[in-house]
């Protein structure tokens, strides 16, 4: 069966401050949709809310990964369904090392009795470590401990490429790239994209739309898509901001930044 992941009416709030008002998104497997928005419109909320962080309360709407409610499982039952969150701010855990924590997030979805030999675990970590091109010494170190924020997010990519999602959620996944670190995140997600795999991924900059040709480019803004298009949408926002989207829906400085206040 092919990939679909819909998204419907999607709400949720935070400490009693609705954040999403609305989200209403479908994707097929092999495409790849960027979201952009000016910051605290609700992007992040939103990759936060559908992989289940507990900060973040849904309170109305569904995400139904191939017919199955995802709102409805607990975080590890979404990974396991396929979905895969590459966050904007990876977090360090000291004392569990990256390859011991990969084999043990594959053989989680492989099931008891499948789980993945280690010779064939250290070849594909090897391999996805090369394409990405990182340190082999990074496979023996806590899980990004001590890493710069590039190298996390190299991580990221790289913890993707080993699970094999079906929707793959990337949050600003630029951030803290310089430009070779940038193209070879790039190249790897490109390498990614089959007809199994879907891309969400969040951004505030046209650079990295320069090396992931979106299919479609959203426009959160007021914790809604307000507007949505091809990668002519992403070009026209570098070139001419936002400003000309707020006059087109009424929206003013001020109630973006009592959004970003919140």
């Amino acid at each position: 069966m092919a990939t679909k992941f819909v998204i419907e009416g999607l709400k949720a709030e935070i400490e009693g401050k609705e954040i999403l008002k609305g989200i209403n998104l479908e994707m097929n497997g092999g495409e790849i949709h960027a979201i952009m928005g000016p910051n605290g419109t609700g992007k992040s909320t939103l990759a936060s809310a559908l992989m289940g962080h507990p900060k973040y309360e849904v309170t109305a709407g569904s995400a139904t990964l191939n017919g199955e409610d995802v709102l409805e499982m607990g975080v590890d039952e979404r990974a396991l369904a396929g979905l895969f969150l590459a966050m904007q701010y990876p977090s360090e855990i000291a004392g569990v090392t990256n390859s011991d924590f990969l084999r043990s997030a594959i053989n989680a979805r492989r099931g008891e009795g499948n789980e993945i030999s280690l010779i064939k675990f250290i070849r594909q970590m090897e391999s996805s470590m090369k394409g990405l091109e990182m340190n082999p010494e990074f496979a023996h170190r806590y899980l990004n401990e001590g890493f710069s924020g590039g190298e996390k997010k190299r991580n990221e990519i790289l913890q993707m490429s080993m699970l094999d999602p079906k929707i793959a959620i990337l949050d600003e996944i630029d951030s803290g790239l310089d430009i070779d670190a940038l193209r070879i995140v790039a190249n790897s997600v490109n390498e990614m994209k089959n007809e199994d795999r879907g891309f969400l991924i969040i951004t505030h900059y046209q650079r990295l739309l320069n090396y992931i040709t979106p299919d479609f480019v959203h426009v959160m803004m007021q914790g809604r898509i307000v507007k949505s298009g091809g990668p002519e949408l992403a070009a026209r926002l570098e070139q001419d901001g936002y400003d000309w989207i707020k006059e087109e829906l009424g929206i003013t400085d001020e109630t973006v930044g009592q959004e970003q206040e919140a």
